[in-house]
């Protein structure tokens, strides 16, 4: 066994790496070892070999590299879970990984797992999540969600949008977002960021009080920006709808664990949606700049009323607003008009910029920067976000992780 050891002091984050894969351990090296930050003791032998022997005393985060058909690589990884108690937290790498293997890393209480080849930006993201100090005392998400009031309103390009500027935080530090689909037929918005649906409903319909923190990350999929995206694969021929505690045992834990939560809505009123509507601290009501888009926004807005009197007070949001000078339809003046005091903002038509990102699986602003679209969501958005955060100070980062890109 050959292990290379950096001591590390109080000041810097340690980080183990147990692996016996040559090209592994050093894409490790280039990806630690740049910052003078991280003191990396990697350790070049199989998990087998090296299990029992590590010393994890003072690190900040373990990674093993796992062959999951080697069944004497099993028993080490879940005697290093049981010796680590947690803490530290332990991310698995392996070649691959099923569903009965995520099972039995879950039930070792494994805090992540990823798939080679990993990258660096997902494996870097992976450790400086897993070790996320949890908040002094228990904080609710501020919730944002977004609801078509008719087919094909551009819901999931809004709802995108937001997420990121809300990730961003304006001109404000970073924060954690997460994105929620709850369209759980015909959802989008993984597609819309080429990304894989984690979802797996099946799993914890039967039992929704197993869904716990560590099972929520299996079922998590990351974009490259750092936003987090919950969504399930789309099943277009299965028209149902799932116990209302599934749901909102997702959207409790998503929002302890979250500072903003966007939320993706269908067009169907379920037997879960008030309890949505009415845990939501920022309701918008997405239209079109149609006469019967607005006479369901109306439709919506009423409804919404009388359901839950005491619950947000709805925003509409007119996608797609085109005014021409002399030119037939509706103006704005007749949208004022129309909605009064709950008519929020326009959002103008860009139908190249939302088609290209769409295609490219990108946000608007990786398309075109300050594009016309991005900066009236901005007006609506980024208010919000700036109230919410002077709620509470700031959370103190107790890990710091970087690498060269």
């Amino acid at each position: 066994m050959r292990m290379i050891k950096e001591a590390p002091t109080s000041s810097r984050t340690r980080v183990v790496v147990l692996t016996a894969d040559a090209d592994f351990a050093q894409q490790i090296r280039r990806t630690f070892s740049s910052s003078p930050q991280i003191g990396l003791d990697l350790v070049e032998s199989a998990l087998s070999d090296a299990a029992d022997t590590v010393d994890t005393d003072g690190a900040t985060v373990v990674v093993a590299d796992l062959d999951p058909k080697d069944t004497e690589e099993m028993r080490a990884l879940e005697r290093l879970a049981v010796r680590t108690a947690g803490w530290p937290p332990v991310v698995v790498v392996a070649q691959e990984c099923d569903a009965q293997l995520a099972r039995t890393l879950i039930h070792m209480k494994i805090a992540d797992f990823l798939v080679k080849p990993v990258s660096s930006v997902d494996l870097v993201r992976t450790c400086a999540r897993v070790v996320k100090p949890a908040p002094s005392e228990e904080t609710e998400a501020e919730v944002y969600t977004f609801i078509p009031a008719v087919g094909g309103a551009g819901v999931t390009t809004l709802a995108i949008e937001s997420a990121m500027m809300l990730l961003s935080g304006g001109a404000r530090s970073r924060t954690s977002t997460c994105l929620v689909d709850l369209n759980l037929q015909h959802g989008a918005c993984a597609e819309y960021l080429d990304l894989e649906p984690r979802l797996d409903l099946s799993e914890i319909e039967p039992r929704p009080d197993r869904l716990d923190k560590q099972l929520l990350e299996v079922m998590t999929a990351y974009h490259t920006s750092g936003l987090a995206v919950i969504a399930a694969p789309p099943q277009p021929a299965e028209m149902r709808s799932f116990d209302p505690d599934v749901v909102t045992r997702l959207l409790d834990l998503v929002s302890s664990n979250f500072d903003h939560v966007v939320i993706d809505m269908p067009r169907t009123w379920f037997s879960w949606t008030d309890d949505v509507l009415q845990g939501t601290n920022h309701l918008f009501i997405v239209s079109e700049m149609t006469v019967p888009s607005l006479k369901n926004t109306k439709h919506i807005l009423a409804a919404i009323r009388v359901r839950m009197p005491d619950g947000p007070q709805p925003k509409v949001i007119v996608n797609r607003f085109e005014q021409r000078m002399f030119a037939p339809g509706l103006k704005k003046n007749d949208i004022e008009q129309a909605l009064g005091d709950d008519f929020a903002l326009s959002i103008p038509n860009n139908y190249r910029l939302v088609r290209e990102a769409i295609d490219r699986g990108v946000p608007l602003d990786e398309v075109k920067r300050g594009n016309n679209i991005s900066q009236e969501l901005r007006k609506l958005i980024v208010p919000q976000a700036a109230k919410s955060a002077a709620k509470a100070p700031a959370e103190q980062k107790k890990f710091s992780f970087s690498f060269a890109r």
